[in-house]
């Protein structure tokens, strides 16, 4: 009696899924989109407060 073989191949780990890549430009453009609004907001409040947030995360900014 012959045994029958079977082969699994699995898909390899670095294989992403298009919906993560999706989300993660979605949440690229959102964050750039928010940088921008509120890095060149010409309420003076809005942008003393990113400009704090900038300096309190050692983030360059001039």
């Amino acid at each position: 009696m012959a045994m029958q073989q079977s082969q699994t191949v699995n898909a390899p780990a670095s294989s992403v899924d298009s919906n993560t890549i999706a989300q993660a430009v979605l949440a690229m453009a959102l964050g750039l989109f928010i940088v921008g609004v509120v890095g060149f907001s010409h309420i003076s409040a809005v942008h003393n407060a990113a400009h704090d947030v900038r300096h309190a995360n050692a983030f360059p900014c001039h």
